[in-house]
């Protein structure tokens, strides 16, 4: 199948990935220790980890859990097993609401701008 999409890559290295969460290059060697859905294929010529689009869909769920809405790395783990399906419409929830809050504010700044 083709990649039709020219902007999407297959796969992200570790700091693109850090990049895009706002978090270490250590945060997510560590996360990938404490959850074993989250596998990066590591390029052995060069230890490299190179992210695909599953992992940052499973690093977004991670991250919604630890460092948006604050839970332990015991409890995302226990939440992500027990409730995946609520974990991803949170997520999405919580995503969409974030999209709507930027959008709102940046009207209000036009219009803060027009009087």
């Amino acid at each position: 199948m083709l990649n039709e999409d020219k902007n999407l890559k297959t796969y992200y290295s570790v700091r693109e990935v850090s990049e895009m969460f706002g978090v270490s290059d250590s945060t997510l060697r560590y996360w990938e220790t404490e959850f074993p859905n989250l596998k990066p294929r590591v390029v052995q010529s060069s230890r490299v980890r190179m992210y695909s689009a599953k992992d940052l869909e499973d690093l977004r769920k991670i991250y919604n859990l630890v460092k948006v809405r604050g839970f332990k790395l015991a409890a995302a783990k226990k939440m992500l097993q027990t409730n995946p399906s609520g974990v991803d419409r949170t997520a999405d929830m919580i995503e969409k609401l974030t999209s709507i809050k930027e959008e709102l504010l940046k009207i209000k700044a036009a219009l803060d701008n027009i009087v």
